[in-house]
């Protein structure tokens, strides 16, 4: 096809923060698919802080993103050439496509069909999607989660934490929010009926975890460790369970990231903090996807995305994540559908 192909390349690894600087944006002419792969038109990238982590040439559950390969992320779009029968003409799909505007495909890799009357696309990326996943097992399977659990999650208003403490509440737990700032805070308890929030931009977290979880802290889901991870480490109620996510407040940090120096916790209360990636869990995504869907159906799962327009913005949008503007799943817009 005659088609012109945007994309943005690795071309230097980032210390410290990312920015434009690490990136080429360049064009090519759109690919053509051969036997057995289909063509996709990208129409939203997913905005994720796992992202700079690939971006490190260091070891990981998945390869970093090679210099001058096309920067990896998760994409929402439409088949429009194909020669592979499970991916027509027409098909919407997401997946590894990469930031760019065009993207060949076999099929593989964690590709899959979507329906955009069902969800609009950006919720496939957000709640439908990986975010969504990842709080689902992370909760439920990861955290081992129980009906009269105390619930704390950090980066509440965030695309993963926004699901995470929605899960706990429907499944019957006492959830408190960590977010940044009373506009996150409100719509955390107001729009996704968490309990409670806390502001760590204006209060003191371990004062108002003590107010709201005078029995201590049954399940904590961290997307952001640092300073916040440690402060909830002293308030742990016995036998604990803590799942690590993420820990953006690190990812882009010059020196050592910072780790908990109150571990001990976990021995006083015996209690367990364990990673999890949710690549482990696929085998069981369709059984989450069922549920996640089912409880959007009933009202009972809200979701939001917060959607930058044009693929050009792709650095400073993804800076959003690491500077906290976003409220629900960072997307970016590429194209109209």
């Amino acid at each position: 096809m005659s088609a012109i192909n945007h994309q943005f390349k690795l071309i230097q690894r980032p210390v410290g923060m990312v920015g434009r600087s690490n990136f080429e944006y360049t064009q090519t002419p759109a690919p053509e698919p051969g036997e057995g792969e289909f063509l996709v038109k990208v129409l939203y990238l997913s905005l994720d802080p796992a992202m700079r982590g690939w971006m490190n040439d260091s070891k990981s559950y998945i390869p970093p993103v090679g210099l001058g390969e096309v920067m990896r992320a998760v994409a929402a779009g439409r088949v429009i050439a194909s020669r592979h029968p499970k991916f027509p003409v027409g098909a919407h799909v997401t997946g590894l496509f990469g930031v760019q505007e065009y993207a060949v495909s076999n099929g593989k890799g964690g590709v899959a069909l979507v329906d955009p009357t069902l969800a609009p696309l950006p919720v496939y990326l957000g709640t439908l999607g990986m975010p969504g996943m990842t709080a689902y097992f992370g909760l439920l399977t990861v955290g081992e989660f129980k009906p009269e659990d105390t619930v704390v999650v950090s980066g509440a208003a965030g695309a993963v934490g926004q699901v995470a403490g929605q899960i706990a509440r429907i499944k019957g737990g006492r959830v408190i929010g960590i977010a940044g700032g009373p506009d996150k805070c409100r719509y955390v308890t107001q729009e996704l009926g968490f309990d409670a929030c806390i502001d760590y931009k204006h209060e003191d977290v371990k004062t108002v975890l003590k107010t709201h979880c005078p029995k201590g802290v049954d399940l904590y889901f961290d997307n952001v460790g640092g300073d916040i991870l440690d402060t909830v480490l002293t308030q742990l109620a016995l036998h604990a369970r803590i799942v690590i996510c993420g820990a953006i407040s690190q990812y882009n940090a010059t020196g050592p990231a910072k780790g908990p120096s109150n571990y001990l916790s976990l021995l006083v209360n015996r209690a367990t903090m364990r990673g999890m990636v949710v690549f482990d869990h696929v085998a069981q995504f369709r059984n989450a996807m069922q549920d996640l869907a089912g409880w959007m159906k009933e009202g009972k799962l809200k979701t939001r995305e917060d959607i930058v327009t044009g693929l050009e913005n792709f650095p400073e949008a993804l800076l959003k994540l690491f500077r906290g503007e976003n409220t629900g799943k960072l997307v970016l817009k590429v194209a109209d559908a």
